[in-house]
This record gives structure tokens, sequence and C-alpha cells, in this order.
């Protein structure tokens, strides 16, 4: 297979991958503007939403700067690949590391250069999504009226990302392309090195990286306290690691989730959420979480990611030592530089793939509602689906392939409907609402 074919088969699989997600926004927003303008009256009505135009364009604005970024990225990546910068960057990294007597001394040349390699692609990647996350936090958020941050406090945030990204990065990194020179089956230790990764970084996140960026403040007594721990006892559930998290500090967007493993495991309310919703509707979102617990969602999403990471590294293995890859860009073939030109073509795959743990994410999600509806009742998980999609200016009807691809949730009008199907007691909404070919009245079904 000639160089030629390689680099033209890169080109077509990276550029193909990023046009049909394009062609997916653009069907998306397309069919968001048809079924908004069809259940105006619900929308309005059931989720709050006084201005429906203005959740069209808050979604267009964001739509159209994810587009640009990823076009603009794209193009920056083909022509660093195909005009010699490459080749030239991985020149600079040896020259660099060469003069290290010390390292060439102790036989760790090629490693310490994957090492300098990958903390500069850490830092360029940094460096490239800087102006469009401008954009989107001092325009697109400002202009919303959704941000809070203030340009220091966004400033230290870059900052400490990138340090904290280069802290867990390089030395994995590092790991792994020892492994390439000195494991007979490196994929496998590096596949067992990122599963344990990942499992620790699910524990040590909560406890050690999140409190760099917000104060978590422990749930105090009242009202709501108490209503979380009825949700508590009802699910068979014991934890004192329930927290108020200052997200105003920096939006004004609602959420709330469940994070960690053993000890490490905490409940996170947004400052947000707590302050825009009723007790019972903060009990359903936290019965929804508890769901994933009792159920062990989080440990089958482990399952499922160290799947994919075997298949990934059985690719690995299989490209390294596949000649073309390098030819079309006059590289040397080194773990780092192999590693880094066998993931362009992995990730436009992963990406493509994507239904397949999003069907498994949308069953689990599903069985977490029904929870929380058992728990709590449907209308509270209704009216807090309903606040949720209101706080974040949400457009609720997705092209059905464009929530293929990207939906790891069912859309609020399908759960508000399920819900409520769930609970004979749950109320109906306004009578005036729109119920766009639903069979049930209770919310909108989105035409294909």
């Amino acid at each position: 297979m000639t160089a030629t074919v390689v680099a033209a088969g890169l080109v077509v699989l990276l550029v193909g991958t990023e046009a049909f997600f394009t062609l997916l926004d653009v069907l998306n927003l397309r069919h968001q503007e048809t079924e908004v303008a069809a259940n105006e009256s619900w929308i309005v009505s059931e989720l709050g939403i006084d201005n429906p135009e203005e959740a069209l364009s808050y979604h267009r604005v964001k739509t159209g700067v994810s587009a640009l970024q990823s076009w603009v990225t794209l193009a920056f990546l083909l022509v660093v690949l195909f005009s010699g910068l490459f080749a030239d960057a991985v020149a600079v990294v040896e020259s660099l590391v060469g003069g290290v007597a010390a390292v060439e001394r102790a036989g760790l040349t090629t490693l310490a250069e994957g090492v300098v390699f990958v903390a500069g692609l850490v830092v360029a990647i940094q460096l490239v999504s800087i102006p469009f996350d401008v954009v989107q936090t001092f325009v697109v958020e400002e202009v919303f009226g959704f941000n809070n941050q203030t340009v220091g406090l966004w400033l230290r945030d870059q900052l400490l990302g990138t340090v904290i990204s280069l802290v867990l990065t390089v030395p994995l990194a590092a790991a792994i392309l020892w492994f390439v020179g000195n494991v007979p089956f490196w994929p496998v230790a590096a596949w067992a090195l990122v599963v344990g990764f990942l499992i620790a970084y699910t524990v040590i996140k909560p406890r050690v990286i999140d409190p760099l960026f917000n104060e978590f403040t422990p749930l105090s007594a009242g009202e709501l306290r108490d209503a979380v721990d009825e949700v508590f006892e009802t699910a068979g559930y014991r934890t004192d690691e329930v927290y108020e998290m200052d997200a105003s500090r920096r939006s004004a967007h609602s959420n709330a989730y469940f994070i960690g493993f053993g000890p490490a495991k905490r409940v996170v309310l947004f400052d947000t959420l707590i302050e825009g919703m009723e007790p019972e509707e903060v009990q359903s979102v936290l019965a929804h979480e508890l769901a994933h617990w009792r159920e062990g969602h989080i440990w089958k999403f482990v399952g499922l990611a160290a799947l994919r990471l075997g298949v990934i590294f059985a690719v690995f293995g299989v490209l390294l030592s596949w000649d073309p890859l390098y030819a079309p860009f006059a590289v040397p073939q080194t773990p780092y530089v192999g590693l880094f030109l066998a993931a362009l073509w992995l990730v436009p795959l992963n990406r493509l793939t994507t239904p397949l743990e999003n069907a498994v994410s949308l069953s689990y999600e599903r069985d977490a509602d029904a929870y929380a509806v058992d728990v709590v009742g449907g209308e509270p998980m209704a009216g807090a689906l309903s606040q949720l999609a209101a706080d974040n200016l949400s457009t609720p009807f997705p092209h059905p392939w464009y929530e293929t691809f990207h939906y790891d949730h069912p859309p609020i009008p399908e759960r508000i409907r399920r819900v409520r199907e769930l609970d004979p007691e749950a109320s109906s909404p306004a009578s005036d609402a729109s119920g766009g070919g639903g069979d049930d009245g209770d919310a909108p079904a989105a035409a294909d």
C-alpha cells in the first residue's frame, strides 16, 4: 500500500467523519426549528421557557461555534501533518532530547522524546482551544445570561486545567511508551494500566481535583437535608457525602451528579439547582442518581469502557508495526509517533461507534427515571426535568439521527411522558399544551 493511498485514506476518514457530524448538526437545527414552532405552547407551559426562539438561538450559536472549532482544529491538524511541520516537530523533539547526555547514557532517549512530545501535544491542544473557549464563555454564554466567570477566574481555570492535564497525561503516556519498548504483549499491559487509571481517577477526582475548581459545602440541616435523608433511607443508602457546589460562581446552568467508589463516593448538587427546585423535585433528581449506584451502572460503564479500550489497544498493537502508517509523513517509526498517528485513525472510528455506548446509557437512564418515580413519584420527576430544561435553555426535540449519535439520555419530552405513564397519579400538563402527535397528551412526540 503506497504512502499516497494511506494519506488519502486518512484525509477521507477525518474529513468525511467531520462532514457527517456537521450534516447531523444541520439536520438537527432544521428539525428543532420545525418542532419548536409546532410545540411552542407545550414548551412555554411545561418547560417554563417563555421565549422558545431564544432557546433556538442559543442552540444555533452553540452549534455553530462548536462546528467552527472542529473544522478549524481539523484544518490545523492537516496542515501540520502534510506541510512537513509534523516531521519538523519530531526532529526538534529528537534534537532537544539528544542533547541531554544523561538521558542517552541511561538508554532512555526514545522514552524521553515521547514524554516531551506528549507534553507539547497537551499544551498545543490547549492553545488551539483557547480562542473558542473565550468566544463560548464571554460571548455566547454572556449574551444568553449564563456566564458568571471573571476573566481572572477563567485564566486560572485554563492554567490549572493545563497543569492537571500534564500531571495526569505525561506519566501515563510515559508508562505506555515504556511498555511498548520493554513488554512483549505491551497492548495488554497498557490496557490494564489505563483501566486501572480510570478507576483510580474516579476515586481521586471528587476528593482532589474537583475541589481545586469549586467549593463543596456539606448540605446543612434543614428542609432540604431532611428531604435528602428521606430519599437515602428509602434507597437503603448511607452517606454524609452530600454537597452543594458553588456552580453559580461560573455559570447559571444547573445539574447534579453522583461520583466515586467506596468511601470516595459523593452526591453533588449545584447551588443553581437547589435554588430553582422544590425539595420534592430535588428528591427525584437524587433518586435518579442513586439508582445508578443501586443498579451498579457505574461499574457496568467501567466494564464497557474497558471493553472499548481493549479493542483500541489491540488495534494500536497492529498499527504501530505497520510501515505505511509512517510513510506519508516522513517520520521515524518510534512508539510515540506511532501512537499519535494510530490515534488519528481511531478517534473518528470511535466517534462513529458512539451509538453502541449511547444505547446502553439510554437503557440505564430509563431505569433510573423509573426508580425515581417509585421513590418520589412521577410529577416531581417531571417537574425536575422541566426545570432542568428551562435552567439550561434546552431545545428538547433532537433529530432522530442526531439523537442516535449524541444523546446518552432520552430527550426531555420522552422522559416527561414516560415518568407520568409510570405514575397513574401524576397530573396532566396545562390543557393548552400541544400534543405534537403524542398519543397521551402528556408531552409532544418529536416527528421523524
